[in-house]
């Protein structure tokens, strides 16, 4: 068979679009798309047939092609493109993996009513930038900063899409054109090749290193202070931790030798604990509230950290610079929309309420005792139906994640699967190609499902898929 017989052997779009098999799929697609995907998969099997005749010696270059089955093997290939692109789409995914603030599965999952609140502002209007006091125009977001100022005891507060937003904004306010002294050990790289002296350059400002990776103390930045000096920078190494032969200033040590010099603190405290975790073991993740104590005169964190909320970047401190940094022409296109704000209230009237233990999902994960999680595991694992499986619990350990605590884990208990039938690698693809996805993880060749991160309103859908395991 010639090329261009092969070639001209290939369906139509018009003809496959008329395929019955592919009828339910334009209506849940549309026929446009549709069409366009069909398009794709043609000129992929043209091209595969032409790269075929210039092979030598392949036996399949004069093979015979039926136009039945050159249709099958478009429709295929257009079902794929389509399985594929609803596998990349933005879905709920059942977090079996233990940690709790994971970043590729969006962090901190928000609280019950945070999901209200948020659903109410979308629904229809709010009052997003609307005084009902005085039915005049009003400031966005100025109640959220109310709410910031009455909890933390802040003189002012600004909101952000994110705390790298929070870093540029705070920095290129108030630092444009001049120095940024900057610990050399907290010069840090976060996850998705974030790195602090890419975000200080972007701003304006030039960075001045102070100290050694692991040894800097206070005087090498009073030694290091000049006329170009702007502000100095204090960053919360969130990710990493520099052990041993160590030494840094404090954090009130700082904020008055800035002080006395006459310039700005400013903190990227990162995770934003509003509680103190140390007495479950996490001690190096220090608080708001104490970055506040030390007066330091700006601190920047994230909301969907161990704040527990969406994501946010939260800037917080003295008026005068808060107000600086609010009148920057950028921060426009920084500013977060009614869904945020709705979210982020919802999630800081849990912490007035003092209710976060129990209200925000992932800072209830964090302080669940091994105990309780075993106790929830054991009654799952008696009720799943599947004489293929193998369950048993096992010791283990979750994470916080999100950059959070990078040191710290916390004792869990572990459900271990394994079957004759398939290895672990194949279960967990099964369970993530499960609807919806579940998450797990492999160690040891087991897989493992840890409920520190499991709701129990998830339990059934979980327990379904392990089911439906071979």
């Amino acid at each position: 068979m010639t090329p261009e017989q092969k070639l001209r052997s290939l369906p139509s779009v018009d003809v496959l679009l008329k395929r019955e098999g592919l009828q339910s799929l334009i209506g849940a697609q549309g026929r446009d798309a549709v069409r366009d995907r069909l398009r794709e998969a043609l000129d992929e099997m043209r091209a595969e047939f032409r790269q075929e005749f210039t092979t030598p010696n392949n036996p399949s270059n004069h093979a015979a092609v039926n136009a039945e089955d050159l249709a099958i093997e478009a429709e295929r290939r257009l079902n794929q493109r389509f399985a594929h692109r609803q596998q990349t789409l933005t879905q709920r995914v059942i977090n079996a993996t233990g940690v709790v603030l994971h970043t590729n599965l969006g962090r901190a999952p928000l609280s019950q009513s945070a999901i209200a609140a948020l659903t109410q502002a979308a629904s229809g209007y709010c009052n997003l930038e609307y005084d009902l006091a005085t039915g005049a125009r009003g400031k966005r977001g100025s109640g959220l900063e109310a709410m910031l100022r009455d909890l933390l005891g802040c003189e002012a507060a600004a909101i952000v899409n994110n705390c790298a937003a929070a870093v540029y904004l705070t920095l290129n306010t108030l630092a444009e054109g001049g120095e940024v002294l900057v610990s050399r050990g907290e010069l840090i790289e976060i996850g998705g090749s974030f790195r602090l002296p890419d975000v200080i350059a972007k701003s304006g400002a030039r960075i001045r290193e102070v100290g050694t990776t692991n040894r800097t103390r206070l005087s090498d930045f009073a030694d290091a202070i000049n006329e170009h000096t702007k502000i100095i920078l204090r960053s919360h190494p969130s990710n990493y931790r520099i052990v041993g032969f160590t030494e840094c200033p404090s954090l009130a040590e700082l904020a008055q030798l800035a002080q006395e010099r006459g310039l700005p603190l400013f903190e990227d405290l990162g995770s934003g604990a509003l509680l103190d975790l140390s007495p479950i073991g996490l001690r190096d993740e220090p608080t708001v509230q104490h970055s506040l104590a030390a007066r330091v005169p700006v601190v920047a964190f994230s909301g969907d950290k161990l704040l527990g909320g969406p994501q946010a970047g939260i800037i917080l401190g003295e008026k005068v610079l808060i107000d600086r940094i609010k009148r920057n022409p950028m921060m426009r296109a920084f500013r977060v929309d009614k869904l945020i704000f709705s979210a982020l209230e919802a999630t800081l009237t849990s912490y007035a309420k003092d209710t976060a233990l129990t209200d925000l999902p992932a800072i209830s994960a964090i302080h669940a005792t091994k105990d309780s999680i075993a106790r929830r595991a054991r009654r799952f694992v008696r009720r799943v139906r599947n004489e293929h499986l193998k369950l048993q619990l096992i010791d283990g350990n979750s994470v916080v994640g999100g950059g959070s605590a990078p040191e710290a884990t916390l004792p869990t208990k572990l459900i271990s699967i394994t079957t004759p039938n398939a290895s672990s690698a194949e279960l967990e693809e099964r369970l993530r190609h499960n609807a919806p996805p579940v998450i797990a993880r492999i160690e040891d060749d087991q897989l493992l499902l840890d409920f520190r991160t499991v709701s129990q309103a998830e339990e059934n859908e979980l327990r379904a898929a392990l089911q439906q395991l071979p």
